[in-house]
Formats: structure tokens, C-alpha cells, sequence
């Protein structure tokens, strides 16, 4: 069996960890030959993977994020060549949803060795003029705008940059206008057009290193979950919050859900993000794509 391992070292905020070299022993113990990959940035970690995946191994591994996680599925998707996780990041929402244990190097090498092969959904996206593919989630509004505060901060450091994020976003709490056209299941078509304070499209049910924005999301079942928040006072959107992590939010009357074959989104001055990601301005339109790509998961 031969499998190629990419690297990426910038997952975790930079800190160094020990979890991929286990992995690679670990493998090589059980008769696998590894040949390991260590790009130094997005372009080229893509840039490896495509190589790789050219090269027909038997499978790919990637330890990383979300991020990493995404740019090698896009690559691997439709080619039959499956991909390992090794979970690194710091969201690792996808390897919640399969079962994949975090910073886990024996968990990691058996899902290679002894793991079973899984056929996942993928989420087509169209925004700002590219064509992009995500497995977890896409939101815009309250938590885009943290995101985008947090990057363009310098001070603090760490999580605590993200924390400060969400404190000033809350107290310049706004709704936004949107407008979504959805399709559902039997082809049926509904517009939604009001002011929101978060839109997000699972194609898993968390995001953010395990928040259940969309708790009804299957990766497997050939549809997306839409959460929508409404506009509340800030009292309100505190105890909407709690739920959101509780994952007990769908009974709020200042949340709505639906499940959907595609969704549009429109709304002036809204960022997208995906999979941790930037992916750019709204208007967005997002799909479906059912058994995109094969996965190693542990038995």
C-alpha cells in the first residue's frame, strides 16, 4: 500500500506537533510505504496534492484543518483515490462528523490501515467570479464579521484575538438584509427576503471546532441544512447562543431551518466563510454534490 502524507506545519496556529510523524511511523510499522510532503503554504498544498494524486496512490493523508481538509478533497473528489485525515487543525469539524479522533496518531493510522472506505457530500460554491468546493459549513453575517475583524487585528495573539472579535461585533450588533432562494428535496422553490443576523449552510452540522449551527446536516445524504438567525435584541441573541452550542437552537422562534438541494444568497456587503476559510463576497450559490468524495474513517 502506498500513501502519500501532506503536511501542513501552519495548522493549530503555527504550533508544532508530533501527531503526523507518529502517523508516519506507525504506518511504515504496519508494512505501508509513506512518502511524506511538507508544502509551506495554501497554493502549495494544493500544488502537492494534485501532483500526488496524479501519481495514483492508494490513498492521500492530510494533517491539517478544515482548510487543508478542503483543498485536498477538491483535488481528490471524483478521482476514487481516498483520503486520510490526521487532525491537526483547529476547528477539525469534518473529522468530528466521521469520527476521527483529534491529535490521535494510532486512531489516524488505523482509519488507513483497518478504517473503512466512506462516500461523503461536498458543497459546490460560486462566489466572486471561482467555483470552490466545502465540506462543513458556510456562513455570512454575525460570524463572518468576527472572522473578518479577527484578521485584520494584530494584537492579541491566539485565540483570545477571536475572543476580543466576538465581544466587539456583539456590542455593534446589526442585522443585514438577505435574500435566499432555495430548493428543496421535491424541486420546490422558496424566497426568504428580511433582515438576518447569521445565514449558514451545513453540509455537516458544526463548524468552529464543534458548534452545531446545523445539528440536522448528514454528510451523506445528498442535501444541505440552512440555519437562519433572525434580528433580536441583544438579551435575545444571547439565549439563541446558548442554544447554538447546545444545539437545542431549531425551537427558537428567532431561528429557522430548512433543508435544501441548493441555496442562493444575496446581501450587500456580506463576506462568506467555509471550511475556516475566506471565500469571498456575496452573492453565493451553493449546491449540493451527493458521493463527491471517498474518505478513510475508523471502523
Amino acid at each position: 500500500m502506498r500513501v502519500a502524507l501532506v503536511i501542513n506545519r501552519a495548522a493549530r496556529a503555527g504550533a508544532p506537533s508530533t501527531v503526523p510523524g507518529a502517523v508516519a511511523d506507525l504506518l511504515r510499522e504496519a508494512g505501508v510505504e509513506v512518502a511524506a510532503h511538507h508544502p509551506t503554504d495554501a497554493a502549495s498544498t494544493t500544488g502537492a496534492i494534485i501532483d500526488l494524486v496524479a501519481g495514483r496512490p492508494d490513498a492521500v493523508l492530510v494533517a491539517g484543518g478544515d482548510g487543508t481538509v478542503g483543498a485536498a478533497l477538491a483535488v481528490v473528489a471524483g478521482t476514487g483515490i481516498p483520503l486520510g485525515l490526521v487532525p491537526t487543525g483547529t476547528g477539525n469539524d469534518l473529522a468530528r462528523d466521521l469520527g476521527v479522533p483529534v491529535l490521535d496518531a494510532r486512531a489516524a493510522a488505523a482509519a488507513v490501515v483497518e478504517g473503512r472506505r466512506r462516500s461523503i457530500d461536498l458543497a459546490r460554491v460560486r462566489i466572486d467570479g471561482s467555483e470552490r468546493v466545502f465540506s462543513t459549513v458556510f456562513a455570512c453575517g454575525f460570524d463572518s464579521r468576527v472572522n473578518e475583524r479577527a484578521n485584520r487585528m494584530r494584537w492579541p495573539r491566539g485565540p483570545l484575538r477571536y475572543t476580543l472579535a466576538v465581544l466587539i461585533e456583539f456590542i455593534a450588533l446589526r442585522a443585514t438584509r438577505m435574500r435566499l432562494t432555495m430548493e428543496s428535496a421535491d424541486g420546490s422553490t422558496r424566497i426568504i427576503d428580511e433582515e438576518l443576523l447569521v445565514a449558514a449552510v451545513g453540509n455537516t452540522a458544526s463548524y468552529g471546532g464543534g458548534i452545531p449551527i446545523c445539528p440536522g446536516a448528514r454528510i451523506d445524504d445528498g442535501l444541505l441544512e440552512v440555519t437562519l438567525v433572525r434580528r433580536a435584541g441583544r438579551l435575545r441573541l444571547l439565549g439563541v447562543l446558548r442554544r447554538v452550542y447546545a444545539g437545542t437552537h431549531g425551537v427558537s422562534a428567532f431561528v429557522e431551518m430548512h433543508r435544501v438541494r441548493s441555496v442562493t444568497l444575496e446581501g450587500a456587503g456580506l463576506i462568506g466563510y467555509a471550511d475556516g476559510e475566506r471565500m469571498g463576497p456575496l452573492p453565493a450559490r451553493i449546491e449540493a454534490v451527493p458521493a463527491a468524495a471517498v474518505v478513510l474513517t475508523p471502523r
